[in-house]
């Protein structure tokens, strides 16, 4: 199962963090969820404690992931070129720094559902990958192999998606983030991802990882909490 998103991600100091949200529940999220040909808006807003993976801590993510998904990428360039989207970014506060990120996003099965449906638990461990790597091709295609069916193997995830960077004209409209590829797992609950984070299968992620290609770019991991929203 896929489908197309344009990821916005909003950074800067966390004093900050309260006015982002403000501006993308009054003004943003509106004008996003009525773009035409828009399936839904996700927003993501950063955890702080109470998470616990072993191998990783890179701190609280993002003030804001706000994730604006379309059927196709046709519908998704269309709805960046409307100017209800442009205009919607004019009232992001100034200090805050955003990139817009148009990516081709496939869910995989889990233990739970080899019929992956669509993103629905609230807490989301969002990944990303950024460049450089020796070659990025091969980096991608020994990820997405090999990786997905260990994740899905995680006690009580509900979802694992993957997310591939497309080289589309979406660029012009924020700068976009330097990834090569994105993950995300999702769960029901914080407490249900620290109990996966405990499994031996979190052991047998940080085995494969070791034996990914080359790659010299920084890896995130971010604990987010996610609300969506759909078209008006």
């Amino acid at each position: 199962m896929a489908d197309f998103v344009y990821e916005i991600t909003c950074t800067g100091s966390h004093d900050h963090e309260a006015a982002v949200h403000a501006w993308a529940d009054r003004d943003a999220a509106p004008a996003w969820a009525a773009l035409p040909g828009l399936s839904a808006v996700d927003l993501y807003r950063p955890l702080r404690g109470g998470t616990h993976d072993p191998f990783n801590d890179d701190g609280p993510g993002p003030l804001l992931i706000a994730m604006l998904q379309f059927p196709d990428q046709d519908k998704l360039e269309a709805a960046l070129a409307h100017g209800r989207f442009r205009r919607s970014l004019a009232g992001k506060p100034a200090a805050v720094a955003a990139t817009g990120t148009a990516m081709e996003r496939r869910l995989f099965a889990t233990a739970g559902a080899p019929n992956p449906g669509p993103l629905r638990a609230p807490f989301s461990y969002v990944v990303r990958y950024h460049h450089p790597a020796e070659n990025v091709a091969e980096f991608v295609a020994h990820y997405l192999a090999d990786h997905p069916p260990i994740l899905g193997k995680l006690p009580e995830i509900r979802s694992v998606l993957c997310y591939l960077p497309l080289d589309s004209g979406t660029a012009a409209v924020l700068p976009p983030a330097d990834y090569m590829l994105g993950n995300e797992v999702a769960f029901d609950s914080l407490a249900a991802f620290n109990a996966a984070m405990a499994s031996p299968v979190r052991h047998e992620l940080r085995a494969h990882f070791r034996s990914f290609p080359k790659f010299s770019g920084k890896n995130t991991h971010y604990p987010m909490m996610r609300r969506q929203l759909l078209p008006h």
